[in-house]
């Protein structure tokens, strides 16, 4: 089937301001998701244009990842104009365009704001380097070097080398924690906090739902610029930055999660609620916090109202064991934060890839994040059971993947275009040269394959999704209970009196669990679950509601 046929539905968008609690949110790499005018690049009418299949999915919002004008050194992620749409994703017509087709189709449309630095080419950047004494001569990070030349501290950047770049023109070093053109922004200086508070002002009154914050630890630095202390070997991992990366040789105490952040995110919070139903996502990038700083960023009702979580986006498979550790260690140090988990992103080696997983488990992972409290991320594509793209070192385009290779491949493998339709030009993304190759093993599972085959993937994921929505206890409930017992994750989900179970064997080999004492009923028949009994088949699971006996 060719989603792009169907006729556009109009569906009332109920008004609820909790809507992102226990919401299901599904991530687009604009680059990657749908060209619309054969330059071999995706674009915001391309979105559009496969917005009736994304609704169709049951999901309650998109992610886009970030269309803004930038000179793309990282993709979008170094912006150099925060008020404007790159002319290769479109214009602010084609975003209102978009903006007006999801909601109509009952989605609700987040934007990905990256607030920590910017491009070296926006003009802010280009006046504070101009000279030390100019009226944005603060906004940017700045530092003398110390008496030998040397950077100011050991801060490192998290794309390799040194977090310290020389400019010539003010004979200072800059900051900047991911690439040379991305000087972090200095947010001890007041007028940037409004001017990036009035950025979002910019896009709220244009009617986006919320904002996907990017890397929302790392808004403040030290102000005394304190070196990190060193980071002792059995303390690293690699759930950042890759092992190969020396950045993990660091406790990174002062290059960010600094204590005056919360007292910006309470504002970025406060000029959200101004709006109505508008929703906020921090990303937090910590190997060692991330949790603790979850708890933070989240307590109470006037800072962030969910964190994007990491802990589920390492190669570390998803155990029984490890799972409850998570929830055990958030009980513990923020048992009140609200997380957003995801398997996969535009930044990670796809799941299916990275714990090599077979369609069973595909679909067992798919029951677990739906029975997971808090909300969740879908990444494009993972609903159709994508593997990691095999890019050739000619074709990389990540400068990421291009500093550390071979070791470290980058993000291209994950990047590569959607597939809709198997037997089309690539796959139905368009165009004759592509930013970055199709893959001929993701177009075999290209969606038109899969739609018309109900017992594929994609249907899974639909139903998982439903399941849901239409379950209380599972978006919205508490965990009264949890429990690891060999390769068995079992819990239980109340909300309002009503009690779900969720029994998962994470695992390709059969199991034996004993289940709580009640009348337990199946509700998952429709998704493949069990009926409630002691016996797991590999990868089984049970989804059941507790009955009056």
């Amino acid at each position: 089937m060719n989603m792009q046929t169907q006729p556009e539905q109009t569906v009332v968008r109920a008004t609820d301001p909790n809507w992102w609690k226990g919401g299901v949110i599904y991530q687009i790499y604009p680059r990657s998701f749908q060209d619309s005018n054969g330059d071999g690049i995706g674009d915001l009418p391309g979105i559009t244009q496969r917005l009736p299949y994304i609704a169709s999915l049951g999901v309650d919002a998109i992610w886009i990842s970030p269309f803004f004008k930038s000179p793309m050194k990282d993709f979008g992620y170094d912006v150099s104009d925060y008020r404007d749409v790159d002319p290769m994703f479109g214009t602010l017509d084609d975003f209102a365009e978009l903006l007006k087709t999801a909601h109509n189709l009952g989605l609700r449309v987040m934007i990905d704001l990256v607030l920590s630095h910017s491009s070296d080419q926006h003009p802010w950047f280009a006046a504070s380097r101009a000279s030390r004494d100019n009226e944005k001569s603060d906004w940017y990070v700045w530092a003398d070097a110390q008496p030998d030349g040397t950077p100011p501290n050991n801060w490192l950047s998290i794309f390799g080398g040194s977090a310290w770049q020389w400019d010539t023109r003010r004979e200072q070093y800059y900051l900047h924690n991911f690439l040379t053109t991305q000087p972090d922004l200095n947010f001890h200086c007041p007028d940037v906090q409004d001017a990036l508070l009035d950025v979002a002002r910019f896009w709220l009154d244009l009617g986006v739902d919320g904002f996907r914050l990017d890397t929302i630890n790392f808004y403040f630095h030290d102000a005394q610029l304190r070196s990190n202390p060193v980071l002792s070997a059995d303390a690293r991992n690699a759930s950042i930055a890759p092992s190969v990366n020396p950045y993990n040789y660091q406790d990174h105490l002062y290059s960010k999660n600094q204590p005056e952040n919360l007292v910006f995110l309470e504002r970025l919070r406060a000029l959200c609620d101004e709006y109505d139903d508008r929703a906020c996502l921090g990303e937090v990038g910590d190997a060692q916090r991330g949790l603790e700083i979850m708890g933070e960023y989240t307590s109470g009702s006037k800072r962030m109202h969910m964190c994007y979580a990491f802990e589920f986006l390492e190669s570390k498979p998803l155990t029984a064991a490890y799972v409850k550790q998570v929830f055990d260690r958030l009980d513990a140090v923020a048992p009140e934060a609200w997380a957003c988990w995801a398997f996969s992103n535009h930044d990670v080696m796809r799941f299916a890839s990275r714990w090599t997983l077979s369609d069973a488990a595909l679909r067992t992972h798919i029951a677990l994040m739906m029975c997971l409290r808090g909300s969740a991320c879908l990444y494009q594509g993972e609903e159709l059971g994508l593997e990691e793209a095999d890019v050739a070192f000619e074709d990389l385009q990540d400068p990421y993947g291009i500093e550390f290779w071979p070791e470290f491949k980058g993000r291209d493998g994950c990047r590569t275009p959607m597939v809709w339709e198997t037997q089309s030009e690539n796959a139905g993304f368009g165009a004759d040269k592509t930013w970055l190759p199709v893959s001929p093993a993701q177009a075999a599972m290209a969606v038109d394959r899969q739609e018309a085959d109900p017992d594929a993937l994609l249907h899974h994921y639909r139903r998982a999704i439903a399941l849901r929505k239409a379950h209380p206890a599972l978006s919205l409930g508490e965990t009264t209970w949890m429990d690891a017992s060999g390769t068995v994750l079992s819990m239980i989900r109340e909300y309002n009196g009503v009690e779900l179970l969720c029994v998962l064997n994470l695992a390709d080999q059969p199991a034996t669990t004993t289940l709580p004492a009640g009348n337990w009923i199946s509700v998952a028949d429709g998704l493949g679950g069990q009926a409630p009994q002691g016996a797991l088949a590999p990868w089984g699971f049970i989804i059941a509601q507790k009955k009056d006996a």
